[in-house]
């Protein structure tokens, strides 16, 4: 891990075990994302994802506030020539563009918690905040609609007319708030919540890698393409893992009471 700095923003990145740890890193500047911390999320998301021994992200930030959203100042005019786009070897940490994610992502917030980290709050798959953590979509007060799929996720999460009194108001809401939603799962004491995130993030690494990607694929396919869509594929994709070692590592370990070792073959 390394110093927080208020310069040009970047994240850090921790393989630790099977976990790749992605710590936003810009404390001076309130983790605000410029051009260049953007390019670094999405380039660690893709090394998270084409690094086999990762079988979880856990996604947070260095210092006191996850983050206070756009930097505005440094990327309007690139934003407004069409200036910016992900690198092609990264991933859209948002869900916004393809390629999408194949494997688990698990957040922890505090602080601040604006605009662009809601949205990546609504693009992971557990979230666990701070009790100090504010919440707020500020975009409507900058000239600009929610752009990172809060239009779509924050709607059917939290239901249309919650989630368009934040949406269109800019004001604040606290994590018990953000928990009636349904936004995070879990609010935790200041300080705790990365802790807490690596918890969860620990006993998802302990699961079938090839079940879990198998799990996010369908839900992702019911979320782009509908429930029908998603139904449709639910035997294929069981039945294309029946043959894995993973399966019969799990038959095995539950038949000898024992935990199982996972492989992901």
């Amino acid at each position: 891990m390394s110093e927080a700095n208020s310069g040009a923003g970047r994240v850090t990145r921790e393989l630790r075990d099977n976990l790749f740890l992605i710590g936003l890193d810009r404390a001076g500047k309130r983790n605000a994302f410029d051009s260049a911390m953007l390019t670094d999320l999405a380039l660690a998301m893709g090394e998270y994802e084409r690094e086999d021994e990762a079988r979880c992200a856990v996604v947070f930030a260095h210092g006191d506030h996850f983050t206070a959203g756009l930097d505005l100042m440094e990327l309007a005019p690139k934003l407004a020539s069409g200036g910016f786009k992900y690198p092609d070897e990264g991933i859209d940490p948002w869900g916004v563009s393809k390629p999408r994610r194949t494997k688990p992502v698990v957040i922890a917030v505090q602080g601040t918690c604006w605009t662009a980290g809601i949205e990546l709050i609504l693009n992971s798959d557990i979230a666990i905040a701070a009790s100090n953590t504010t919440f707020a979509h500020k975009e409507v007060l900058r000239g600009i609609p929610p752009s990172g799929g809060s239009t779509v996720r924050f709607t059917e999460t939290a239901g249309w007319a919650d989630a368009m009194r934040y949406m269109l108001t800019g004001d604040d809401f606290d994590a018990s708030e953000a928990l009636r939603m349904r936004l995070i799962n879990q609010i935790v004491e200041p300080g705790e919540e990365l802790a807490c995130a690596i918890s969860y993030a620990q006993r998802i690494a302990k699961a079938a890698p090839l079940a879990i990607k198998a799990t996010l694929q369908s839900g992702f396919d019911s979320r782009d393409q509908g429930h029908d869509a998603a139904l449709s594929k639910l035997n294929e994709l069981l039945f294309s893992l029946m043959k894995s070692e993973d399966v019969r590592e799990g038959v095995m370990s539950m038949m000898q009471k024992r935990e199982p070792v996972f492989k992901g073959r």
